[in-house]
């Protein structure tokens, strides 16, 4: 059967962005304080992510001293950070289904059509492909496979609201089942947020469908969980010295 994502590596640059991303990330996993500390180290990493992830939905980063949230951006970010981990096992047998979760879990205190993708257009079959993707469908490097499921996710944007929360969060899924991050140390959220006009574009370039298009949002991807392993060290680092 051939591989729907196979040609991407062709694309100039890919191969190399993929393989950089992948020691990055496996680097992280062999700091010293992440052999044994990483559960401290994955926490601090979700949180991030999770706020990064919020402002570039339009809500705050900052979570009041008194840890109650009200902004429903953030307060849906933080349900999905904690829930996470949960829903690695549903995310590579039915990921459709945790597609739900994670969209009931960030739009809960947005709207009350949660969980259910829109039935317009193509939206069901391009879910479908995607699901087939994440289940097996590809033997392409991790970072291209979590490249394909946030740009398809953030282009297609199957739900009403919360699409980037949703998107951003289903990425960090693929990188934990596939093992390019297996204990959610990366915050490649936080490079996004920084770089978040490129962000935007290479996203818009992405959903263009050239071949120039997706070289461009596969980089910016490869580049962002680069970045996100170095904050990653920082997190691990001020572990240690801590």
């Amino acid at each position: 059967m051939t591989d729907p994502l196979a040609p991407l590596l062709s694309l100039p640059g890919v191969a190399d962005a993929a393989n950089a991303a992948k020691d990055a990330a496996f680097q992280v996993h062999r700091h010293r304080v992440n052999l044994r500390g990483w559960a401290t180290t994955a926490a601090e990493a979700s949180v991030r992510a999770a706020r990064a992830s919020a402002a570039l939905e339009g809500g705050p980063t900052e979570i009041p001293s008194s840890g109650e949230v009200s902004d429903p951006v953030l307060a849906g970010s933080l349900r999905i950070a904690e829930a996470l981990g949960g829903l690695v096992g549903t995310w590579q047998r039915a990921p459709l289904q945790a597609l739900a979760r994670l969209h009931v879990l960030a739009a809960a205190d947005l709207t009350s059509e949660v969980g259910r993708p829109r039935v317009s257009g193509d939206v069901s079959s391009r879910l479908d492909l995607l699901a087939s993707l994440v289940t097996g469908g590809t033997s392409v490097p991790a970072p291209v496979l979590v490249a394909v499921v946030h740009g398809e996710l953030l282009g297609l944007a199957p739900f009403d609201v919360a699409n980037g929360v949703v998107a951003r969060a289903a990425a960090r899924l693929t990188s934990i089942s596939t093992g390019l991050d297996p204990k959610g140390l990366g915050v490649p959220e936080v490079a996004c947020l920084r770089r978040s006009a490129e962000y935007e574009a290479a996203s818009v370039a992405f959903a263009s469908g050239t071949l120039e298009g997706l070289a461009q949002w596969i980089l910016f991807v490869c580049s962002a969980l680069e970045a996100g392993a170095r904050e990653a060290k920082s997190i691990a680092d001020a572990a240690l010295t801590g």
